[in-house]
């Protein structure tokens, strides 16, 4: 999986600034008048005034606004490229300025900065922004940072609110609905692969945009992703980060979601949201039809098959596809015992009396060696390498304190304020965060330590946050099972690499052995991309673009936008990611339908 190291750890301190604060600094006066001057100096494509309002180390970052694409500008330079490039094509214009939320903010003592947000209407959309203004050394407020979004596109507001149905509907709901699911006299314009969040979310999307999408879900229930996965799984993200759009988790809602109370939740809003789902179906085949179309082919579960012209397919299937990543090592074949990847363990019962194995240090080992111990089951956790480790009880607040949380902002406006801080530009403050957890979970970490648990700092010490968004895995969450092994209640092993399976066990390098009845491989799962190519074939295959990972701007290869050949989009993420992002799919599968996308200001490369 293909990403980019982060090189750039710029923090925009006082001292690098060479600036004070004034104590009678007023936030919203600096903001009114830096703003005026931004706005009036867009309108009239002044480049040049724009760009001179932007410290040297600053950063613009568009999502489709501006740029009909996913894209982080780093240094004036650029910005004023960018904006050469793209200002008579989009015609940004009625620039508005936020009260709400605008502020002079400190997060550390040494930096300050005024955030505000703002709106604003290209020549097709609606859009928003953020804005960060640092002080300079002769008095000076200047962009550090500006972030922009589509929101809606001019003309087709979603279908909520004011706008949604009003009509009176005696008798004829249900009947309409299983026409409206069965297509049995149309195509849908969409067809979506998958029925986990990622697929009921942009399919609610669409739905609100007037986008017909029929979802192919290969279980027999919509929720089944989650039931089907081991027992003792419960989401490690707080219930403000993982609201679905338009139904929110209620305010009775646990903090962590045990997995199969979700499960029974994506059921419950795919009937609520009124999307056209098949269970028990497979998609088949994917292949390129006349006139930029697609054939899709569905086998149902009783056999029959049917296949789709559509306009579109979203590829929603998950990060790996479900496809398990097996380690080989010499001697797999001879073991006498069970060998299971985590992706097929389903509860520790089933292996009650027996010697059990993990490989692997990461979430879904640690969540499945503390299910063992619970049950009394002996466990050995084996690292093949180093982990990050933060604990939730401490690592959230610093985290989410203030953007997700009880009191917080709405997730809407929450999701605005993370994606203003681009994944690369964000390291020296990553850092430092980074650090003041490791000092709040101080205790754990030597504790684990001294126990011989090997630790890291993430990616250049920026936490776990990279290590997601670059191979979206290598860290685990705490919730339990740092203390059970500090305590010798989880068995680690990891003096020495694997050098082969014995008939009772592993053996190591080192000449060690240890004996398992039970070797599990909590080892991850596949490149979403290989499970796409067994779909749409190698000569389609070759020309998507690597799925997951950052590239050289700091945005996610691949996904929610431009895949590579046109009419095939990869919609993948946690609750959070997929509540955000698939309302930026829908906007450009909308766009393209009514004609009004433009061009594509892609990275180079």
């Amino acid at each position: 999986m293909s990403y980019a190291e982060p090189t750039d750890a710029f923090v925009p301190t006082l001292d690098k600034l060479g600036a004070t604060v004034p104590e009678d600094a007023d936030a919203k006066a600096i903001a009114a008048a830096w703003f005026k001057l931004f706005a009036s100096s867009l309108e009239s494509y002044d480049v040049n005034k724009v760009v001179g309002l932007f410290i040297e180390e600053s950063y613009w970052r568009d999502m489709l606004a501006l740029t009909w694409d996913f894209r982080t500008f780093h240094g004036t330079s650029k910005i004023r490229q960018f904006l050469s490039d793209r200002l008579k094509e989009t015609k940004p214009r009625a620039f508005e300025l936020k009260d709400e939320y605008l502020g002079l903010q400190k997060p550390y003592p040494d930096i300050a900065w005024v955030n505000a947000m703002f709106s604003f209407e290209t020549e097709v959309g609606l859009a928003s922004g953020i804005l960060r203004l640092v002080p300079t050394a002769n008095g000076d407020w200047k962009a550090f940072g500006i972030f922009t979004t589509l929101e809606d596109l001019k003309g087709f507001p979603e279908k909520a609110g004011h706008l949604r149905s009003q009509a009176f509907n005696h008798g004829k709901w249900a009947a309409a609905r299983q026409q409206e699911m069965e297509f049995r006299d149309s195509e849908p314009t969409v067809l979506i692969v998958g029925g986990g969040q990622s697929g009921l979310e942009v399919s609610a999307r669409l739905k609100c945009l007037d986008i017909s999408s029929l979802i192919i879900e290969k279980n027999p229930r919509i929720g089944d992703n989650w039931r089907n996965r081991y027992e003792a799984l419960c989401l490690h993200d707080p219930v403000w980060y993982d609201h679905m759009p338009y139904i929110p988790f209620p305010p009775t809602w646990p903090v962590f979601t045990p997995a199969l109370k979700l499960a029974n939740w994506l059921e419950h809003y795919a009937e609520a949201m009124e999307l056209n789902v098949w269970t028990s179906s497979t998609v088949t085949s994917v292949k390129q039809g006349k006139s930029n179309k697609w054939d899709v082919t569905v086998r149902r579960g009783d056999g029959q098959e049917r296949t789709f012209i559509v306009n579109h397919v979203i590829f929603a299937c998950g990060l790996g596809s479900g496809e398990a990543i097996f380690p080989k090592y010499p001697g797999m074949d001879q073991f006498k015992g069970q060998t299971l990847h985590s992706t097929q363990h389903k509860r520790a019962t089933d292996h009650a009396g027996k010697k059990v194995v993990i490989i692997g240090a990461c979430t879904s080992a640690h969540d499945i060696a503390v299910d063992y111990y619970q049950h009394g089951i002996d466990v050995t956790m084996y690292q093949r390498d180093s982990t990050y480790i933060m604990s939730v009880k401490n690592g959230l607040g610093l985290l989410m304190g203030g953007v997700y949380d009880e009191d917080a902002p709405p997730s809407y406006v929450a999701d605005r304020m993370v994606a203003s801080f681009p994944h690369l530009k964000n390291v020296g403050l990553s850092q430092r965060l980074t650090r003041r957890i490791a000092e709040a979970d101080k205790d754990i970490l030597d504790s684990l330590t001294k126990r011989g648990f090997r630790l890291n700092m993430g990616i250049q010490g920026t936490g776990f946050g990279m290590l997601a968004w670059s191979k979206a895995g290598g860290y685990y969450l705490g919730t339990g099972a740092s203390q059970m092994i500090a305590d010798g209640k989880i068995k680690l092993e990891n003096k020495s690499q694997i050098e082969r399976f014995t008939e009772h066990g592993l053996k190591f390098e080192d000449g060690s052995e240890l004996k398992a009845d039970v070797i599990i491989c909590a080892t991850g799962i596949g490149n979403a991309r290989d499970g796409l190519i067994k779909l749409v074939g190698e000569s389609v295959g070759k020309n998507l673009k690597p799925i997951w990972g950052l590239n050289e701007e700091g945005e996610i290869n691949g996904v929610w936008r431009d895949l590579g050949v046109p009419g095939l989009w990869s919609m993948i993420g946690n609750l959070a990611l997929c509540r955000f992002h698939s309302k930026h799919v829908a906007l450009q599968i909308k766009a393209m339908e009514e004609g009004l996308f433009g061009t594509r200001y892609s990275a180079q490369g």
